[in-house]
């Protein structure tokens, strides 16, 4: 995938798109295969999945068996290869130190960002996820509804390819025919779990993820992509052509060499880069939005991360698709006479309102599984999943916390690391067979629920702190609230009671809400900082994610977010980009920005 040096930069771009993952990387497509000409900054180094990829690597293969490692929170062979919790000489801070109030922030400095490391669980917001405050009175509703969203959530079905199936269910929107692939059947321990907690009225359903189960149809998907542009089709053509169906090899967090599951890398740029209207500079930190002297944004400054030099760059319009946290950081430095506070922070709301998904896991062991035949247990990883089903019994006030969640699950023989299937320590024949008979047979839950935005979560530059060139930093400020705790400690005890139905043995659960939980930023969904509203004085874009004070700047990534429904965000970050950036070919054709 070509790239281009700081010497073959264009004076004046149309659009300057800051990021190049599911937002930046989806922006970059809509605008390329539109005739926009656009430079892709991103902060991070060159990736190729496509040889960059150990697909077919064992954990043997790898240091300390692919152990995680400080360096590679996720083990060796995860897609991150720059990146994690914690970035050499680009720290963030803490408000507090209290644990409780830690938030943990995931960067991945890399072509590419996090769609090289996601779970693809590519999951649609419901109509009562875009207007929550008007169903139980908390946090905000979004200017906009499903209905107006689903045209754009279609689309990005049909482009990045997703699995899945319609269900008919409350909340859990269906997709119009000929949007999902078909999804893998569900394996013998999944069938197990369905059948046993069905009596309680849980659905268990087949998952919707960004991989390829079949080939795309690209005789048809481009002309219902980009109706009445001949060149945009021919190029999504070639591009879906040259993408394979997922094999079942190995996991999906390692990257695809054969463009089976989705990643930016692999899906958006490299047709927006067949335009010939895209040119992508890697190592590219931006720091600021630079403003010209008639109140627009006139580009941004950026330092190369090789030479430690500081650069500008010119365009028309600025696209911040960095990350919520890294986005809210690049307002918050931009600070000039008219905007002292950051860029679009009249309103005094950027960095605030951060959010995370609550996160609690609990796992077991079932006896039913032990000693089974071997069999073929292949897959994507996660196949089906448990939708949010307590709807009515909330809305009536039985659970005490606001919003749902939904539980993800796995079970069967799974690739084996340093551990040995559940079997204690030990060697000679008693423990191989101790192997066989538990290898297989262990259980994990994990629920995803919603968190309700509150003015306690919220980051800031931090006065004191830097990064290596000389950039300040972000300091965090996080707190759960009640909901949060009541709804992770319910997680667990649902847990718990599945694993029971179905005749396992689990540990004891929590009995304290605050210790079930996740730490803030663990499970890397964090959204909101810049929330769009119809208001600008409660919010720092309007529903076309434009910023109110400059709307030449439009943020693509999660950053613009309401609220963070239980449905995973990357999904719902392709739609709205798309959304967004159609509006903003518009604009400019209209000489508006």
């Amino acid at each position: 995938m070509p790239v281009i040096s700081e010497k073959e930069l264009q004076p004046v771009y149309d659009v300057i798109v800051v990021g190049s993952g599911a937002g930046g990387g989806q922006t970059a497509y809509t605008l390329t295969m539109n005739g926009v000409k656009v430079l892709m900054l991103e902060a991070g180094r060159y990736y190729d999945p496509l040889t960059e990829t150990p697909m077919f690597q064992s954990r043997a293969q790898a240091p300390l068996r692919g152990m995680s490692t400080r360096e590679k929170p996720f083990g060796f062979h995860d897609a991150t290869v720059d990146g994690g919790w914690e970035v050499p000489g680009e720290p963030y801070t803490q408000a507090s130190d209290d644990p409780a109030q830690r938030f943990d922030w995931w960067r991945a400095r890399m072509l590419g960002g996090r769609t090289n490391h996601w779970g693809r669980i590519s999951l649609r917001n419901g109509p009562y996820d875009f207007k929550p405050r008007s169903r139980d009175g908390l946090g905000f509703d979004w200017p906009m509804t499903y209905e107006e969203v689903a045209p754009w959530y279609d689309k990005a079905e049909m482009l990045v390819g997703v699995y899945g199936s319609n269900e008919g269910l409350e909340n859990t929107p269906d997709s119009p025919e000929g949007c999902l692939l078909p999804p893998p059947k569900a394996r013998a321990g999944e069938l197990y779990v369905k059948k046993h907690v069905a009596k309680f009225g849980i659905p268990v359903i087949p998952i919707h993820r960004a991989i390829l189960s079949v080939r795309q149809d690209f005789e048809k998907l481009p002309s219902k992509l980009h109706p009445g542009n001949a060149r945009a089709q021919r190029i999504l053509a070639e591009s879906m052509k040259a993408r394979a169906a997922c094999f079942w090899a190995t996991d999906c967090g390692r990257g695809c060499s054969i463009r089976a599951n989705y990643q930016s890398t692999t899906v958006h740029l490299p047709p927006a880069l067949a335009t010939g209207n895209l040119d992508i500079l890697c190592d590219a930190h931006v720091h600021t939005v630079t403003l010209g002297k008639d109140g627009k944004a006139d580009g941004v400054t950026y330092v190369d991360k090789k030479t430690g030099k500081e650069r500008g760059v010119k365009g028309r319009a600025v696209v911040l698709a960095a990350s919520s946290g890294e986005t809210a950081r690049i307002l918050l430095n931009s600070k000039s006479n008219r905007h002292p506070a950051g860029m679009g922070n009249s309103s005094g709301l950027v960095g605030k309102y951060i959010m995370d998904t609550v996160g609690a896991k609990l796992g077991g062991s079932v006896p039913a599984f032990e000693n089974l035949p071997v069999h073929n247990e292949e897959g994507a990883g996660t196949h089906v999943y448990i939708p949010w089903w307590l709807y009515k019994e909330q809305l009536a006030g039985k659970l005490g916390f606001a919003r749902g969640y939904h539980i993800e699950f796995g079970t069967g023989r799974r690739m084996p690391g340093l551990g040995a299937g559940g079997a204690g320590p030990g060697y000679g024949k008693a423990y191989k067979e101790e192997v066989r008979l538990r290898y297989g047979a262990g259980i994990g839950f994990a629920g995803r629920g919603e968190m309700i935005p509150n003015e306690n979560s919220f980051c800031e530059l931090d006065p004191a702190v830097k990064d290596k060139w000389g950039i300040p930093v972000l300091r965090f400020h996080w707190k759960w609230s009640e909901h949060e705790l009541k709804q992770a400690l319910h997680m667990e005890q649902t847990f718990a009671m599945m694993i029971e139905a179905i005749g396992g043995k689990v540990r004891k659960p929590a009995t304290d809400g605050a210790k079930a939980i996740e730490p803030g930023g663990s499970i890397i969904h964090e959204v909101g900082g810049a929330i769009m509203g119809d208001d600008p004085k409660k919010s720092v874009t309007n529903r076309w994610h434009q910023l109110w004070d400059v709307p030449n700047v439009v943020l693509n990534d999660g950053s613009a977010f309401c609220s963070n429904a239980d449905k995973n965000p990357t999904l719902t970050i392709m739609a709205l980009a798309w959304r967004s950036s159609e509006h903003l070919i518009e604009e400019m054709r209209k000489g508006n920005l």
